[in-house]
């Protein structure tokens, strides 16, 4: 699962590719309760182990990549 987050006041944006075990739910509650206060870090840890921590107050938006069932193939239309 990729996570992509965007800085305030910053160009450019982060792209963790978190570990292909990782709990959706887990990783989006975590999320949310970073982005509950402001004063908290957000932690991600990616698939090679390295952390990343990303001062709450400072993030614009996040986008995760969507459950594999969902992802679509292909030239369709629907």
């Amino acid at each position: 699962m990729d996570v992509r987050i965007g800085i305030v006041q910053s160009m450019k944006e982060l792209d963790i590719e978190l570990p292909a075990d990782a709990d959706r739910e887990k990783v989006l509650s975590d999320i949310e309760a970073a982005l509950a206060d402001e004063a908290k870090i957000l932690w991600l840890t990616d698939r090679k182990g390295r952390q990343v921590g990303v001062p709450s107050a400072k993030v614009a938006y996040i986008e995760l990549d969507p459950p594999a069932g969902d992802r679509r193939v292909g030239f369709g239309l629907a």
